[in-house]
């Protein structure tokens, strides 16, 4: 009997060892629910890159004595004043600002200046692009050298000619002032054609669609910054590869002919570094020669120089010689009168 029992709970245990899994698996689904919400919780709060940022300033500020009863209204005004302006502290045009606190409880006062000095900490909302980032405008003006946009309807962006892949976009000019479909007496939708009056669009030259679509937004990548008058404007790129040294500024667009011809010099760059000794010997041909050019203009110059000296000298000497000819001359009128005159004596 005693055997039979331990048996039967051996096959009890055995049973309840099988079962078991069955619930260890439920509650392995449930224990990994929560990990699985928690990580598609944490994707949804990564974003794009932006250019808006919100930073911790101190600043020293000196408060006008009208501010003596209150100086935290001063320093409200001051912080107004920075507002849609570039502040190369900040590095970034301020938007707003907030949290505005005083580091000391008390305020120095310099010598006989009425203004109390005071160190303030604020948070700043900055609107800082930085070089290599994407953003998004809408496009104000086109024209063969450049396309204007607007970022937030704000901020001034230039995409010059060399930043445009000419290769798949063409400039077609817009309509002119006396076209009868389009001139004044032609009913048009003002909001339409505002900005291709006058100006043209880009059209890709295989579908013929507007650049920047029917809304106008274009993505660009940011590749200069310019600051004048506290003002921040930029300077964008749509080609593929905004930062190669093929997109350089010059006086028309670069075609696919002379992009090829770029190619080739790089291409050729190793050659010429194996023929690096003939190009010295002939560097030195190039000296030797502007030296000999140079001794010679200067030889040139020096015997002209003398010249010039001895023909100074020679227009003197005459002119010496004349002079004396002249009062000898004088001389000798002067003498004749006198003889007359003892001869009729």
């Amino acid at each position: 009997m005693p055997v039979a029992a331990q048996a039967f709970k051996k096959r009890k245990q055995s049973q309840e060892g099988t079962s078991t899994p069955k619930k260890k698996t439920k509650r392995d689904v449930k224990s990994h629910a929560p990990n699985a919400d928690t990580e598609t919780k944490k994707d949804k709060g990564k974003g794009k890159e932006t250019a808006f940022q919100v930073v911790q300033s101190s600043l020293v500020v000196s408060i006008s004595p009208v501010f003596s009863n209150n100086p935290r209204a001063g320093v409200e005004e001051m912080l107004d004043s920075m507002i849609m302006r570039y502040i190369p502290a900040l590095d970034g045009v301020v938007l707003s600002h907030s949290n505005v606190s005083f580091k000391e409880d008390t305020a120095a006062i310099q010598a006989d200046c009425p203004f109390l000095v005071c160190k303030i900490i604020f948070d700043a909302t900055v609107w800082r692009p930085l070089v290599g980032m994407k953003l998004v405008g809408k496009i104000s003006l086109c024209s063969p050298d450049h396309i204007s946009l607007l970022v937030h309807k704000t901020f001034n962006v230039s995409i010059p000619r060399h930043h445009i892949p000419t290769d798949n976009w063409e400039f077609q000019y817009g309509p002119a002032e006396n076209d009868p479909e389009f001139g004044a007496g032609a009913e048009v939708d003002e909001e339409k054609h505002s900005s291709e009056e006058g100006s043209g669009k880009w059209i890709h030259r295989v579908t013929g669609s507007p650049l920047g679509e029917d809304d106008g937004y274009l993505e660009f990548t940011v590749v200069g910054l310019t600051v004048a008058n506290e003002m921040l404007s930029l300077l964008g790129s749509i080609q593929h590869d905004p930062f190669s040294p093929l997109h350089v500024p010059l006086g028309r667009a670069q075609s696919s002919e002379e992009k090829d011809v770029v190619d080739r010099m790089l291409m050729d760059g190793d050659e010429e570094e194996e023929d690096s000794d003939e190009a010295v010997d002939t560097d030195d041909d190039g000296f030797q020669a502007l030296t000999k050019k140079q001794t010679e203009a200067s030889t040139e110059l020096t015997q002209q120089h003398q010249k010039e000296v001895e023909k100074a000298t020679a227009e003197k000497d005459e002119r010496m010689k004349k002079k004396k000819r002249k009062a000898e001359e004088a001389t000798v009128e002067n003498q004749k009168p006198q003889k007359k005159k003892k001869s009729k004596s």
